[in-house]
């Protein structure tokens, strides 16, 4: 006897993009940019988090580079929440939140990420990494958005449509 078991649907869309960026002002500029465009596909506002992956992104290689080494960032939707991820290659060096004054030039990116993020935080990695994540709760509607896909390929995102692996900027 064969028995049938209900299917479940998946209802909720996992949108995801990753990419590995050089740890230099110009990796953590392309960072902003390559998201950026990846938000506009998706049809998600670029307010806050085009800040916010730049703050994170700076950071990384600025504060978590290793010569040699890349950092990584990550952008995803899973329901109403839009993850924002950066993974860097010093695990020893935890991003701390600094009380500045009035004078100080540099330390406030942190400051600048928890007033936009809903959330954020640290998450270990495989020695010697650590990401730096933040999280956005999308108004009502924004989550249930479908990108527009490839038709030969059924990617999403920036180049897909066009055959490339990532929009040209100029420098």
């Amino acid at each position: 006897m064969i028995q049938k078991f209900p299917t479940a649907e998946l209802r909720t869309t996992v949108r995801n993009f990753s990419v590995r960026l050089s740890s230099t002002p110009r990796g953590a500029r392309l960072a902003r940019l390559l998201a950026a465009e990846q938000l506009r596909s998706w049809g998600l506002p670029l307010h806050p988090a085009e800040h916010i992956v730049a703050e994170l992104a700076t950071n990384a290689v600025t504060h978590g580079r290793v010569p040699g080494r890349d950092f990584r960032v990550t952008v995803y939707v899973v329901g109403d929440t839009l993850r924002i991820e950066v993974t860097d290659t010093r695990g020893d060096d935890l991003p701390r939140v600094r009380h500045t004054t009035a004078d100080d030039e540099t330390g406030r990116g942190l400051l600048v990420v928890e007033a936009l993020a809903d959330r954020w935080g640290t998450a270990p990695g495989l020695r010697p990494r650590k990401t730096v994540w933040a999280e956005i709760t999308l108004p009502p509607g924004l989550s249930t958005t479908r990108a527009s896909a490839d038709p030969h390929t059924g990617r999403t995102g920036p180049g897909h449509a066009r055959g490339i692996a990532s929009p040209k900027f100029s420098p």
